[in-house]
């Protein structure tokens, strides 16, 4: 969804742009231009033979969407990311700029709005997914501050749009009202940060111009406007004007945070962004592509 997005951008630019994934993207996510390189780069091997030349700019957003499977989780976010820098640096093809897709996870149980942490012990983190993220981390930071590795770490909060998968809250609240059907959901009573694509994608390419004072650097990306669940549904389905939501049918976890948003301080003042898309506004085209599908 997210890789989709920026190779679309980048291929309207005419740059030359290469996919690493373990299988083609379905037929909604296929982008004409790219170069699509089959590899799982949780094996080392296949990665090192897969990476043949030197790019300006590498993108990490691998990982395994089933955080269930532990194993697999661990060794896609982790040892992924961890094979591909080591790649780089092995072959002598380090870009300009590598900007690894973090997790807003990474900044723990704190208090919203979060400021990003750099990684140290006294983060707990209660996933595999988190954890294997947050260890991605350490070793770019370890990677830069040994190498000068020209690593930059983005914490993105919810990113939503047109083309995600319906296992997602937007989307999966737009189908089922799409469709008139019954859904189960929490109470919905946590606030989350919502940000539409676009704005993330524009993120990337402002970072892909900066010099390297932003390498070594760890910014959270949001729109840092928490917005109530129970608002997001009730706006689509009025928006819609179908859909039947249940409340309180999904237990929320033990360890659920009920409000969630990062400070956007940082990444304002140094790479010069911010969003541009009301939450509505982005709302509005996602549920119009969605119908249109």
């Amino acid at each position: 969804f997210l890789g989709y997005h920026l190779a679309v951008k980048a291929i309207k630019k005419k740059w030359i742009v290469h996919s690493i994934s373990q299988k083609k993207p379905p037929k909604k996510r296929f982008c004409k231009g790219v170069k699509y390189i089959f590899c799982d780069i949780s094996h080392k091997r296949k990665i090192f033979n897969s990476i043949k030349i030197n790019y300006d700019f590498v993108v990490n957003f691998g990982g395994y969407v089933d955080h269930k499977n532990f194993k697999k989780t661990y060794s896609s976010h982790f040892k992924g990311c961890q094979n591909v820098i080591n790649t780089l640096q092995k072959k002598n093809l380090v870009p300009y700029k590598f900007i690894q897709i973090g997790s807003s996870i990474e900044n723990g149980k704190y208090k919203s709005p979060q400021t990003e942490l750099y990684p140290n012990k006294n983060i707990k983190i209660n996933s595999v997914y988190g954890n294997s993220k947050y260890e991605a981390t350490k070793y770019l930071i370890y990677f830069y501050n040994k190498f000068n590795f020209p690593v930059v770490i983005l914490r993105p909060y919810i990113i939503f749009g047109p083309r995600q998968d319906p296992n997602r809250f937007i989307p999966f609240v737009i189908k089922n009202c799409i469709e008139n059907k019954k859904f189960k959901l929490s109470s919905c009573e946590q606030f989350r940060d919502f940000l539409y694509v676009e704005d993330f994608t524009k993120s990337i390419f402002k970072i892909f111009k900066t010099n390297s004072d932003t390498n070594g650097n760890i910014f959270n990306i949001g729109s840092g406007k928490p917005i109530k669940l129970m608002e997001v549904v009730n706006y689509i389905c009025e928006k819609i004007q179908r859909g039947k939501p249940i409340y309180g049918k999904i237990k929320l976890r033990a360890d659920e945070i009920k409000k969630m948003y990062p400070k956007i301080n940082k990444i304002k003042k140094i790479i010069g962004w911010e969003s541009n898309t009301s939450f509505k506004r982005g709302l509005n085209k996602t549920i119009k592509e969605m119908q249109n599908e």
